[in-house]
């Protein structure tokens, strides 16, 4: 007699195994070292005269594999820094756009520093345009980048301006109905 369990397709609200849980770990550290990285490329693309395609293959071949202070970067999800930089890149225009509706009068986008600005660009694109990623995972992996640029407010800042384009860019997530489970009947 066959083990009938073992034949069974597994059911979709199933808890992944060890296998599946680290995978998905690992590829949640290569998505966040592709943001990390796509800041820097981006960064990079600002000070200088690289294009995209240069500043990716740079990023690809050469510094995701280099040491800095000791440390390595994590393996990054070459197709996330790709799309990130091509995107931001050709969208920089719109994505200024969208910054400056959600920033103070006071403070306006040609006022931000540099790799602020090219930080704040990459989360807007993220939420304008890879809408399977949710709000709360955007804004949470770019602080965590700006966690690892700066030691002052801009963190704070980046939740708050990366909020405000959410709710501007994608309301219904922010409904209350989106962000409460529905009430047993």
């Amino acid at each position: 007699m066959s083990d009938s369990k073992s034949k069974r397709p597994a059911k979709s609200g199933a808890k992944p195994g060890a296998g599946q849980a680290a995978a998905s770990r690992r590829a949640a550290r290569q998505r966040a070292s592709a943001r990390l990285a796509a800041v820097q490329a981006l960064y990079q693309m600002a000070m200088g005269d690289s294009t995209p395609d240069q500043v990716i293959r740079e990023f690809v071949e050469v510094r995701l594999k280099e040491e800095v202070d000791g440390v390595r970067l994590a393996e990054a999800d070459k197709r996330l820094l790709s799309e990130l930089v091509r995107g931001v890149s050709a969208q920089s225009d719109e994505l200024d756009d969208m910054l400056a509706a959600v920033l103070d009068e006071d403070w306006p986008v040609e006022r931000l520093e540099t790799l602020l600005l090219v930080l704040l660009r990459a989360g807007a694109y993220e939420l304008a345009e890879r809408r399977t990623v949710p709000i709360r995972v955007v804004i949470s992996e770019y602080m965590a980048v700006a966690d690892a640029f700066f030691s002052g407010k801009e963190p704070a800042m980046v939740n708050g301006v990366l909020d405000r384009v959410a709710g501007a860019l994608r309301p219904e997530e922010r409904a209350p109905e989106a962000a409460a489970p529905a009430e047993p009947a």
